[in-house]
């Protein structure tokens, strides 16, 4: 603790004459090894008098005692002036190896702020290992929920998928079965205003609920086994059912074909007679008005198809009574089949019975 605070004092003295004479380390140490030199020299001097002194004091006789004390005082002066250099060389030893001690101590903090620099870097490039870690795994979770949702979507597709055979098998039993009764099914469409019972119907038969569908248009093959499962239901009357199918299946496309697409106006004509059947004329008339508008975009004002929506329109408002805003409609779509289909086809035929029947309702 003694050696410490001794070099502490010293280090502190070192400082004090660096900051008076405004020297650098290097020079400090060169001009200690300078004295150090002196000293030495100056050491060697005065033990070479001593020894002078030393023979001459024991040559010299006993008589001449005043002479001898004055030779004993020399003596005695050059011992202690010797042990004065002696002192100065050990202070300057201790400082030269305080100054090394510095040195050591200086390359070991600038070793220190080395690695403190290294340190800092290594920290940063973590830093940003870190940021780009946190990216990828959230690319990885949007990737994950896209996928869970699109195996959600393949397993319902695939749910329907099951029903495809059994539904067709089942369709053209009905087929057959309905073929004596079916002359001319829209004409049910408008029945006498009293018999129609419009606060009790029953469900659409399944084969007129087919032909209202796809009357002049041709169901896609995708949306075929969707179509044949919700008419199926429908006409079981179990609405519960197909209703959540069109749904589902009208979200999964405006998903994947955008809203203003043909297949997209096919599910709207789907579900609207779902809702027809149901007397919700309302949701009905507002499903086959945004139906008529996709297919008059897309297929063009006088394709089969917008004939077939707008003679639905024209039975919904006929279901409800609203017989002058249905005669335009049936019109319009007379006109349409007439021009694309020539006027003696069956089509054209059916469409003017619907017309001859609204003007007699009137």
């Amino acid at each position: 603790m003694h050696d410490l605070h001794t070099a502490l004092s010293l280090q502190k003295k070192i400082e004090s004459i660096g900051r008076m004479t405004q020297m650098t380390q290097d020079e400090i140490i060169t001009n200690t090894k300078t004295v150090m030199q002196g000293l030495e020299a100056l050491k060697n001097e005065h033990n070479s008098i001593l020894h002078g002194i030393d023979g001459t004091t024991g040559s010299q006789p006993s008589s001449l005692q005043s002479e001898q004390n004055a030779v004993e005082e020399k003596s005695t002066l050059v011992q202690k002036s010797l042990e004065m250099i002696e002192l100065g060389l050990g202070e300057a030893q201790v400082m030269m190896a305080l100054a090394s001690h510095l040195q050591m101590v200086e390359a070991e903090k600038q070793k220190l702020r080395t690695q403190v620099r290294r340190l800092c870097q290594e920290n940063a490039w973590l830093r940003d290992e870190l940021a780009n870690t946190q990216q990828k795994l959230q690319a990885s979770e949007q990737a994950v929920a896209q996928l869970e949702e699109d195996k959600r979507h393949l397993e319902f597709m695939a749910s329907i998928k099951k029903y495809d055979q059994d539904i067709q098998n089942d369709e053209s039993t009905t087929d057959k079965m309905d073929k004596p009764k079916q002359d001319d099914p829209v004409v049910d469409l408008f029945p006498d205003e009293e018999n129609d019972d419009r606060t009790n119907m029953s469900p659409t038969p399944q084969s007129h609920f087919a032909q209202q569908v796809n009357a002049g248009y041709e169901i896609p093959a995708r949306l075929r086994t969707l179509h044949n499962l919700v008419i199926q239901y429908a006409s079981q009357g179990r609405y519960e059912v197909a209703v959540p199918l069109c749904k589902q299946a009208l979200e999964d496309l405006e998903k994947t074909s955008g809203h203003d697409h043909p297949d997209v106006a096919t599910m709207l004509n789907i579900l609207a007679l779902v809702y027809r059947d149901q007397n919700k004329y309302k949701e009905a008339a507002n499903l086959l008005n945004d139906a008529l508008a996709i297919r008059e975009k897309t297929l063009g004002e006088n394709h089969p198809a917008v004939a077939a929506t707008l003679n639905n329109l024209a039975v919904l408002y006929g279901k409800r009574g609203k017989y002058k805003e249905a005669e335009p409609l049936c019109k319009r779509a007379l006109e349409i089949r007439e021009k694309v289909l020539g006027k003696d086809h069956p089509d054209v035929a059916k469409q003017l019975n619907n017309l001859a029947l609204l003007c007699q309702n009137q």
